[in-house]
């Protein structure tokens, strides 16, 4: 009769089974916790993320959470920005390890702890004062940070001094996550200070066209008292006096305070042209050029 031989394995099959087993499992936990910890964030309306962040999420070690998200990098799902800060690459994208996300979002992060809000042309973006798309992200704050730029995307820092960091709202980004900018008087002022952070005083007066209805002069007039920048007082009653936006009560409130000093109308261009001793401006950008903006 036969006898059935028993089956055995030698010690070297047996380890790498196990080996393989063990593996497996670790591969299985390792998509489970990055599987909980997207659907964490996705429900908290957060897209961009620390790995402090992801290890209080996974409640794993920050060592253990990098190593993590470096997984979840090399299949896709996540993207890099900077060390330690890290995008969710929407499924539709695919793999896109270039994927940057909403700049504005980046922006917050970027600005840390530190007092911020988005500033020049990318809050003229957000008040719909532009027709073209932006393409550097501009914050102010009141900290020293560099300027960075992020898989081709440019974020560029304004310093204010503390006095002048004032005149901002809140602007949803998504239905849970928000930022900070400049409001829209705040925007027209800043832009007329730096006029070569929003594209030059053409751009500048073509966006204070746009929302002219919307704009309160008052609040103008109070944010330049505050700045006290006689810069932005000789540009701003230029241009309202241009568009016929202000009465003469309120221009005359303006010249009060100039200097005899004469400035460039747009300080990104020659000095040349005119000199308007109402305004005190040397006029380098044609008036028909700023009157033209009104049926652009």
């Amino acid at each position: 009769m036969n006898t059935l031989t028993p089956i055995t394995f030698g010690i070297a099959p047996l380890g790498r089974l196990v080996k393989s087993l063990h593996h497996l499992k670790q591969w299985q936990t390792s998509r489970s916790r990055m599987a909980n910890l997207l659907m964490a964030l996705y429900d908290s309306g957060r897209t961009i993320f620390t790995t402090a962040e992801a290890a209080e999420i996974t409640r794993l070690t920050v060592p253990l959470a990098s190593s993590l998200l470096h997984k979840a990098r090399k299949r896709g799902l996540v993207s890099q920005l900077k060390r330690g800060l890290f995008v969710i690459v929407p499924p539709e994208l695919g793999s896109s390890p270039e994927y940057t996300g909403n700049p504005y979002l980046v922006a917050r992060y970027l600005a840390g702890d530190a007092p911020y809000f988005l500033s020049h042309a990318s809050a003229m973006e957000l008040h719909r004062m532009v027709t073209q798309p932006q393409f550097v992200t501009f914050i102010s704050s009141t900290k020293r940070i560099p300027k960075q730029t992020l898989h081709g995307t440019q974020f560029r820092f304004v310093l204010l001094k503390p006095k002048d960091f004032f005149g901002t709202t809140k602007h949803w980004v998504t239905k849970q996550e928000s930022v900070d900018i400049s409001d829209l008087e705040r925007t027209v002022l800043d832009g007329l200070r730096h006029p070569e952070y929003c594209g030059g005083i053409t751009d500048v007066a073509k966006g204070l066209w746009m929302r002219h209805a919307d704009v309160s002069v008052p609040k103008l007039l109070e944010y330049v008292r505050r700045l006290r920048v006689g810069s932005v007082s000789r540009r701003l009653g230029y241009l309202l006096e241009l568009f016929g936006i202000a009465n003469e009560a309120e221009l005359q409130s303006l010249r009060t305070s100039l200097t005899a000093t004469y400035i460039p109308l747009d300080p990104s261009v020659p000095r040349e042209g005119s000199h308007l001793a109402k305004w005190r401006l040397q006029l380098n950008i044609p008036a028909e050029e700023l009157l033209a903006v009104r049926s652009a």
